[in-house]
């Protein structure tokens, strides 16, 4: 048994009765739906066309939002049913990384993750979803996709359909029935701020469309001119021909931009792993870099002193800690964190990284009282460094299972990166907590630097396999978030090759800028891909 949807697009007439309907079956709060209407308009009036898509859950075969989940809160039905437990939810918004369907959002009222979950509960009872109940043109039909004699599975079999990104090979089992690119892929349609729910309600773009409501109504010139009087009188700016101008060129840019445009949409969920996510991957790569850089230190030039190397363990400590904190933070309900290691999902590497930063924090608090009482546990460096290795590179893992996010699907290469960024700042720890290490360390800093923008320039540099890489790419390079990307090249990259080249005795100030430099990077390449639609 394999339930899944099919959506006749020959029927739809985007009346939104599924979406009311849900809303009332489910009690979905007011700014969130678990079902919507997209509206897609093409040409222009008067040959001008409206098709209607309704997106959801696709309850997918190999469901991405599953795997990614720590507490198992999503799972798998055995009817394939792809559903939910909102007492396990720990608010992580992981699956809504990891859906490249946008189907899921974080409840207002209870902070847990929901989505559309097939009316589980009315099939259970013999009946069907509340929005195949509902629909007055039967465009939503629902029922066992493994069973020929289902009606689904005739209209599968018989008719043209199609999928929403098959290319993620996550199987999705809802189907289109006469759907259009412009429909279902979200980069096939500009989201220019100019639709309903675009989340813009004034300026330039509402006074665009206005003009193009209006346009069968009046003609071109008094239209113009009636549009820019209306703008003047907001701004106060006296009308002249050029205020009519750039209101006629406005319009021709939107003609010409929108041959098939979105008017209505859902709104947009924005960046769901804020300013904690990249700080926690700084602070973790100062933890296990220093552990890493005293252990590499050890093995070539013999053992610290005592209290450098008591220092070193408590800065590791001190920021494992605020690694922690971070995590907890960002986190929608921090009163069930301790679900992630007490209802493990092991597939996840959210719950992997969870146990190996656990355990690493373990084993440096033993290194600690080993120094402080003397008790001979010098193996501990050995699983140290092997725990402060993993800590450093797991984070790759669990981005890679945020499927949603294509510039994050290159999980070795970020691994590699983010050890890079661990060497770097432990490196700069040892210079401070060890001055006898410095011109070793100013090598390794020198190149760990070299290296770091090496890998940043492989990336923008070839990594374009998709629309949504290469957008991500254009946004970090030359968006609203550039600045901080360029000021992270420049101040934590190049200045600090000069620096260390150039002038003697700087090391540590060039450290200090590189880990600076590692931040607006990380900020920014973690930031960017979340503002991308997906759907």
């Amino acid at each position: 048994m394999n339930y899944g949807f099919v959506i006749d697009n020959r029927m739809c007439i985007g009346c939104h009765a599924c979406t009311v309907a849900c809303k009332s079956e489910h009690d979905v709060p007011i700014g969130v739906n678990r079902t919507h209407v997209k509206y897609i308009e093409k040409g222009t009036f008067p040959n001008s066309t409206r098709e209607f898509s309704v997106h959801r859950c696709n309850h997918c075969a190999d469901a991405p939002c599953v795997e990614i989940c720590p507490t198992t809160a999503l799972y798998t039905r055995a009817d394939g049913i792809v559903d939910f437990d909102n007492d396990r939810c720990i608010g992580c918004k992981s699956c809504m990384q990891a859906c490249p369907y946008d189907a899921l959002y974080i409840d207002p009222e209870t902070n847990t993750a929901a989505k559309c979950n097939y009316c589980a509960h009315k099939i259970d009872g013999g009946y069907e979803p509340a929005c195949v109940v509902v629909c007055p043109v039967e465009a939503i039909v629902s029922g066992d996709l493994d069973d020929p004699k289902s009606k689904i599975a005739q209209l599968v079999a018989s008719e043209e359909t199609m999928t929403r990104k098959p290319e993620k090979m996550t199987v999705p089992n809802l189907y289109y029935v006469n759907g259009t690119k412009e429909m279902l892929d979200p980069n096939a349609t500009s989201q220019n701020q100019k639709y309903v729910c675009s989340e813009q309600s004034a300026g330039v773009g509402h006074y665009a469309k206005y003009a193009e409501q209006r346009l069968e109504e009046s003609d071109t010139e008094n239209l113009l001119i009636q549009l820019a009087m209306e703008n003047s009188s907001r701004t106060g700016e006296s009308i002249d021909r050029r205020a009519i101008d750039d209101v006629a060129k406005e319009i021709q840019q939107n003609v010409d931009r929108q041959k098939a445009r979105r008017v209505y949409d859902s709104p947009s969920k924005g960046v769901l792993w804020g300013w904690e996510v990249p700080a926690y991957v700084w602070t973790k790569a100062i933890a296990t870099g220093t552990f890493i850089m005293i252990s590499i230190w050890q093995y070539f030039n013999g053992a610290l002193d005592s209290s450098s190397e008591m220092a070193g363990l408590i800065i590791t400590l001190v920021f494992m800690g605020l690694t922690g904190g971070l995590l907890v933070k960002d986190i929608d309900r921090p009163d069930r964190f301790l679900y992630v290691l007490l209802r493990p999902q092991w597939k996840s590497w959210l719950v992997r990284g969870a146990y190996i930063i656990t355990s690493f924090g373990g084993l440096v608090s033993l290194k600690l009282l080993d120094n402080y009482f003397q008790l001979g546990l010098d193996w501990l460096w050995i699983p140290g460094f092997v725990f402060a290795v993993l800590g450093a590179v797991y984070t790759a893992f669990l981005f890679n299972q945020a499927r949603a996010r294509d510039l994050w699907q290159t999980p070795i290469q970020s691994a590699i990166h983010m050890l890079v960024h661990s060497l770097i700042a432990g490196s700069v720890v040892m210079m401070i907590i060890a001055p006898e290490s410095i011109r070793w360390m100013e090598n390794i800093l020198l190149w760990g630097i070299v290296a770091n923008v090496v890998m940043i320039a492989k990336e923008f540099l070839f990594s374009h396999e998709t629309p949504d890489t290469k957008k991500a790419i254009e946004l970090m390079t030359k968006g609203y978030y550039s600045k901080y990307f360029w000021a992270g090249i420049v101040i934590g990259n190049l200045a600090p090759i000069v620096l260390l080249n150039v002038y003697s005795g700087m090391a540590i100030i060039a450290g200090g800028l590189a880990l600076v430099g590692i931040f607006l990077t990380e900020f920014v390449r973690i930031r960017v891909p979340q503002m991308i639609p997906l759907s």
